[in-house]
């Protein structure tokens, strides 16, 4: 008798590892698949950012701190960068991005040339995707944390090397209140 109890609990226990095991598995690859979406977008934008620099450089002959920054960001090789190294670098295209934008607000003849026009929708309409999958992947990522985090599937994360993952957060920058003039 009980030795058929000792065996049940046994196969309870592996049973149950094999469970956790397959769930951090499953999560894993959604977190990798968030993050690919993501870097779709942001991979994107980093291909549209030349052309809006040379846009830009053809009106702005006095700019050229920003542009360099953003040049020098955009000469890294984005294929051979890590997923942290791609978020930094990101950030701090965002930043740069946002000062292009602006200024564009001091150069009218650049506001209201036809390829500053659809270069800017394009990246109005990247951004607006980026948000949208970074929505994706922090979810994803709080779900992937929270099994990494709880018991008893914390022991399981730990005998196989599962650790917590960083969200993708804002930057300075977009944490700043926008400034309306009127």
């Amino acid at each position: 008798m009980w030795f058929f109890i000792i065996l049940a609990i046994i196969i309870f226990i592996v049973v149950s590892i094999f469970i956790l095991y397959n769930s951090f598995v499953q999560l894993n690859n959604k977190v990798k698949e968030a993050f690919s979406t993501m870097d779709v977008y942001l991979k994107k934008r980093w291909d549209l950012i030349p052309n809006i620099v040379e846009t830009v450089k053809g009106y702005t002959k006095y700019e050229k701190d920003t542009l360099e920054e953003v040049i020098n960001l955009r000469n890294s090789t984005y294929d051979k960068m890590s997923n942290d190294e791609k978020i930094k670098t990101n950030e701090q295209l965002s930043k740069d991005i946002h000062k292009i934008m602006a200024l564009a607000e001091s150069y009218p003849d650049l506001k209201a040339s036809e390829n500053f026009k659809e270069l800017s929708s394009q990246l109005t309409k990247v951004e607006d995707d980026i948000a949208n999958s970074r929505k994706y992947y922090n979810g994803t990522i709080r779900i992937y944390n929270n099994k990494v985090e709880m018991f008893p599937s914390n022991i399981i994360a730990k005998i196989f090397g599962y650790k917590s993952k960083n969200m993708f957060e804002a930057s300075e920058t977009e944490r700043e209140n926008v400034k309306v003039e009127l």
